[in-house]
Parts: C-alpha cells; structure tokens; sequence
C-alpha cells in the first residue's frame, strides 16, 4: 500500500514537471492582475479623453435605442479596447520571447 502510494505522489509530480503546471498557474495569475491594470488604464486614462470627443461625458453609460432594445455601446467600446490592449501585450511578449528563443538556438 505505502509502495502504491510512493508511485501516485511520483505520477503526480511527473504530471506537474511534465505539463509545467506551476508556471501555467503563475502565468494565469499574472495574467488576471494584467488585466485589472489594463481595464484600469482603459477607464481611467483612455477614456477620459474619448469622453470629451463624446457629447455628454460618460462613455460607459452610452446606449444606442433601436425601438425597445437597447444596446450598451459605451461598455463595447471599452473592453473593445481593453482586448486590442491586452492581444497587443501578449503579442509583444511572445514576439519577445520568440525572438530570445531563437538566438539560443544558433
């Protein structure tokens, strides 16, 4: 029994070293704060400077009617941006990383 459970704790960390499990959930994490500061920066210092382009002020509360429906473009827009900030984040780390991956390997 004690033998069996040897080898299960011994799968477990080959399942962890294997499928690098702990850096996936760093990353996740990380990435969960990312997107806070990027929704942050988005409200608070990108949108202010729509808003004056918009008539009205407030962005986040503008609506387009079409008979009874009603269509929170305000709130779109902003996590419009908030995903084209975010890709191109991730698209300039990954460029990053590629690039230092291939030098290593020449």
């Amino acid at each position: 029994m004690a033998e069996q459970k040897k080898g299960m704790v011994q799968e477990f960390m080959d399942f962890l070293m294997k499928y690098q499990v702990i850096g996936l959930a760093v990353a996740f994490i990380i990435g969960s704060a990312a997107t806070k500061m990027v929704t942050a920066c988005v409200t608070d210092i990108i949108m202010p400077v729509i808003a004056v382009l918009i008539p009205g002020g407030d962005w986040r509360t503008q609506v387009l009617q079409l008979g009874p429906v009603k269509f929170a473009v305000g709130d779109f827009v902003g996590a419009i941006i908030d995903f084209v900030i975010i890709a191109l984040v991730v698209f300039l780390i990954v460029k990053f990383m590629m690039r230092e991956d291939a030098t290593q390997k020449r």
